[in-house]
């Protein structure tokens, strides 16, 4: 009896660690996908704000989401980083302080979990 109760608690703690392995790759998938999907939509935002779509309701709809989505984070760049000319290297900082915040976030999250 003294052996089998001196193995639960090591296959207690091996099935804890690896529940919380699993939620940190789970917890990272979930950061790169986030940051990934919401790169794109900056992508597209810039792309649209580039090309004069005819109107539709569609575009309409589309355009005014993206603008909700993005506009307050790209906010937080424009004016603080200087134009080239009519280019605006807003969106571009943006991005990279993305990619890098979501980096961090996911060492941190395989550092704590």
């Amino acid at each position: 009896m003294g052996v089998g109760t001196a193995k639960t608690p090591a296959v207690g703690v091996q099935a804890t660690l690896t529940v919380l392995a699993d939620t940190a790759s789970s917890l990272q998938s979930f950061v790169s996908v986030f940051v990934g999907i919401y790169v794109l939509l900056i992508f597209a935002y810039v792309l649209l704000s580039w090309i004069q779509l005819p109107y539709s309701g569609v575009a309409a709809t589309v355009q005014r989401f993206l603008d909700e989505v993005c506009r307050p984070y790209l906010g937080l760049f424009r004016g603080r980083i200087p134009t080239i000319g009519p280019l605006d290297l807003s969106p571009i900082v943006a991005v990279v302080v993305l990619l890098v915040a979501a980096e961090l976030v996911n060492r941190l999250i395989g550092a704590l979990l």
